[in-house]
């Protein structure tokens, strides 16, 4: 496959949005994350352009199970027989054509074709052209069929993996399964955390700047932003005044109530959110990484806002390289279910053998974080997934083997009671309208 290098001239006839946008869509085949790649290919745009790119692409990846069954049947041979980056095209010029009525229709087909021209050749654009030549035809009739099995007609409706889609199912039963895959096709709003100023006072700076914000769910110190404000063009966050992290998130720092003053360590700390909330209560808190560039992304992030009470380390979590403390967090690398809302690609990355395989991961983290916690002191396990193999079955496989710590909920009112449950926090999508989240707080004995 022939791919333009980043940083190249647009081809003669695309935009530089739908450059970049080919760009992502062939770096995230290739194994970056959404986010990275949208920064790698979006940032050096005008906010209009970033806004369009997120739109298109992130629209791409939440109905590309739509998009595909849509697609098939006008490919001769089927999908199998078009290169993944022709593919990619494709799809990019389907979402323009049937969900993003702002782009007439030659827009669409006519730069979707300049692209498969100069990445892969003249072959690829007479079929990009007309195989999108032939969806603008048919626009009545291109719903597909909906599939006899009731899983599969689910995960092609929301475009989720089907083997996800019967975990879900099998979980929570089908409407409530449903309603999950529907919360996780709705754009999350940006939530903003007030830094070293009241919310009141952060909600004016933004109005100040043409900028709504809401109440956050949950969270009532919180502010919800509309997706797509470009948050680097805003005084209020470039001057350090808040940062950005979902209710779910905030959420299990509060859970977590480390003890006032005491020292703390975050052990997979990166990006850093909930090292600023513990920071909150805590006198002082380590945050540790294993991987140095998150760290040093972690003192840029920390820097912004001028953050005391926090110090960084590039440490291996699986081997703590602090004395006992006070508390521990371990919010432990996870499948990252409870946030398909913000990152779509995750549910196409997401593979079956990703579960034993971060459970084994996460056992033996959190067996390591154990011994960092000192006499009396707490333990907290979190992640953001939604499943049961890296939350329940963890915390209760771990209370079984090491009965010197024992499951303590929060004090009363710390959480709404609304995501407590047996004392253990469950922060779900669709029933709370926030990224997805587990945490337990267990207390080791004296």
């Amino acid at each position: 496959m022939r791919r333009a290098p980043g940083g190249v001239r647009s081809p003669r006839g695309a935009t530089p949005a739908r450059v970049a946008a080919a760009r992502l869509l062939a770096d995230l085949r290739d194994g970056a994350l959404l986010d990275a790649a949208f920064d790698r290919h979006a940032a050096p745009l005008p906010p209009r352009d970033r806004r369009w790119v997120q739109e298109l692409c992130w629209g791409v990846l939440r109905r590309r199970s739509w998009l595909d069954a849509v697609l098939a049947p006008r490919i001769r041979g089927g999908l199998g027989a078009v290169e993944p980056g022709v593919l990619e095209l494709l799809r990019l010029g389907v979402q323009q054509l049937v969900a993003m009525d702002s782009v007439p229709p030659y827009a669409a087909i006519g730069e979707a074709v300049a692209l498969a021209r100069a990445f892969h050749g003249e072959g690829a654009a007479k079929l990009v052209n007309a195989v999108l030549r032939r969806v603008d035809r048919e626009r009545a009739t291109l719903e597909p069929a909906v599939p006899d099995d009731a899983v599969e007609a689910l995960a092609l409706a929301h475009s989720h993996p089907a083997w996800l889609v019967a975990r879900w199912v099998a979980q929570w039963g089908p409407e409530e399964a449903e309603a999950l895959l529907r919360a996780n096709n709705i754009p999350g709003p940006i939530m903003l955390r007030p830094h070293g100023v009241a919310v009141e006072a952060l909600a004016t700076m933004l109005a100040g700047y043409g900028v709504e914000a809401k109440a956050a769910p949950l969270v009532s110190d919180s502010l919800a932003l509309p997706p797509g404000i470009a948050l680097a063009d805003l005084p209020p966050f470039t001057e350090g005044r808040c940062y950005v992290q979902d209710a779910g998130a905030t959420l299990v720092a509060r859970y977590a109530h480390v003890p006032e003053d005491g020292v703390v360590a975050d052990l997979c700390a990166a990006p850093g959110g909930k090292a600023l909330e513990l920071a909150r209560r805590a006198r002082l808190v380590v945050a540790a990484d294993r991987q140095p560039l998150r760290v040093n992304r972690m003192l840029a992030g920390f820097g912004r806002l001028d953050a005391d009470r926090i110090v960084t380390l590039v440490a291996d979590a699986t081997h703590p390289a602090v004395a006992p403390m006070d508390a521990v967090l371990v919010d432990v690398p996870c499948t990252g279910t409870g946030t398909f809302r913000r990152h779509p690609d995750a549910r196409w990355r997401l593979r079956v053998a990703d579960l034993a395989v971060l459970s084994a991961v996460q056992r033996e983290i959190l067996e390591a974080a154990a011994t960092a916690v000192r006499p009396g002191g707490l333990l907290v396990y979190s992640t953001c997934s939604i499943e049961p193999e890296e939350n329940d079955a963890q915390v209760d496989r771990f209370l079984a083997a090491h009965p010197a710590f024992v499951l303590e909920p929060p004090p009363p009112g710390t959480v709404p009671e609304a995501v407590l449950a047996g004392g253990r926090l469950r922060v779900l999508p669709h029933r709370h309208g926030t990224d997805g989240a587990f945490a337990a707080r267990l207390r080791r004995s004296p």
